[in-house]
């Protein structure tokens, strides 16, 4: 009984990261880029490596787009082995909506242990 708690605990689990991926998508790629500059298929990779879902390039390219066009996110072309990679990072309005996500968040889940112990 307790081994089927797990894996549907687990099951459970994949499937909410899988929905947060999806429905803060441009929140996760802040993230990343605001931790370390970098280019779309580093990103790519590493949400795939984090997170343990495929995330397409159709996804990606148009939603590191969108950041860039709503200010939150720069990019310059770099030149490595002979190929072009757009490099990305965080702007300062990039920063300042990361911020009030996190605020939003901190906010929300003290609210729910206020509501959990009241």
């Amino acid at each position: 009984m307790r081994e089927r708690g797990r894996l549907m605990s687990e099951t459970y689990r994949k499937e909410i990261v899988q929905q947060v991926i999806r429905n803060l998508l441009d929140i996760q790629l802040l993230r990343i880029v605001q931790a370390q500059a970098t280019w779309g298929y580093k990103i790519k990779k590493q949400v795939e490596a984090e997170f343990n879902i495929k995330l397409r390039h159709s996804s990606l390219y148009p939603a590191l787009k969108a950041l860039e066009d709503r200010g939150f996110l720069e990019s310059k072309k770099q030149w490595k082995s002979g190929r072009a990679r757009k490099v990305y990072t965080v702007t300062e309005s990039g920063r300042v909506y990361l911020q009030a996500y996190y605020s939003i968040l901190r906010a929300q889940v003290k609210d729910e242990n206020v509501q959990k112990t009241g």
